[in-house]
């Protein structure tokens, strides 16, 4: 698996860029779904609102227009990874649950609490998160719960996440899942646990206005 695929699950990598306003109307046997995961819709509703959440903490962080239009031009598939995310988050969380793991709410405030201290106080650490791996604040304690659940189920596998052993486990559950993602999104890689490209070229994205068009 490419490398940068295996870092998103750690540190999700949800990139900086424009949210497209988006074309078409969704599958035909799940209208209005992003993708549809263990028989659970992800919206494209949700998946917007999740776009938007990283674009207005940049926003909120960037006030200089001149930098801002740069995070904005530094790529056009943030709403592709960030569906690829959200995926891989119920995968993840379905193969700790396969191994009997959990995370409770202590675990998580207590990763957080030491990331703070490294980080210089909450903000700082919020800043770092959005800045490095496109987090949103709203979401820092679900991205480090996730983080959590992964450390454990690679130390009851007898890995890491970086190994072979680790990634299979998250494929079986992918196989579980019966991942079905919008075909404008790509497809799902059930080996891989990834989401790839499809190569549809008439399924595109339209940013918002005043931002450029990103192929699809």
């Amino acid at each position: 698996m490419h490398r940068r695929r295996r870092t998103a699950l750690l540190l999700t990598a949800a990139l900086a860029a424009a949210a497209p306003v988006l074309t078409a109307c969704g599958n035909e046997a799940h209208p209005g779904a992003a993708a549809v995961v263990g028989g659970q819709r992800i919206t494209v509703a949700q998946l917007e609102n999740r776009v938007n959440e990283v674009r207005a903490a940049q926003r909120a962080a960037v006030p200089d227009e001149a930098q801002y239009q740069q995070v904005l031009a530094s790529t056009g598939s943030l709403t592709r990874d960030t569906l690829h995310n959200m995926v891989l988050d119920r995968v993840l969380h379905r193969a700790a649950q396969d191994q009997g793991i959990t995370v409770t709410r202590k675990e998580t405030q207590q990763m957080r609490a030491g990331l703070e201290q490294q980080a210089g106080g909450s903000k700082g650490l919020q800043t770092a998160w959005l800045q490095k791996y496109g987090i949103a604040p709203e979401r820092l304690d679900e991205n480090l719960r996730l983080q959590i659940e992964a450390q454990k189920l690679a130390t009851k596998l007898g890995t890491d996440t970086t190994q072979p052993a680790f990634w299979k486990a998250l494929s079986q559950a992918s196989r579980e899942l019966h991942i079905d993602l919008n075909p404008r999104y790509g497809t799902w890689d059930v080996a891989k646990s990834s989401r790839t490209d499809a190569k549809t070229p008439w399924v595109r994205e339209v940013t918002a206005p005043g931002t450029e068009q990103q192929p699809a």
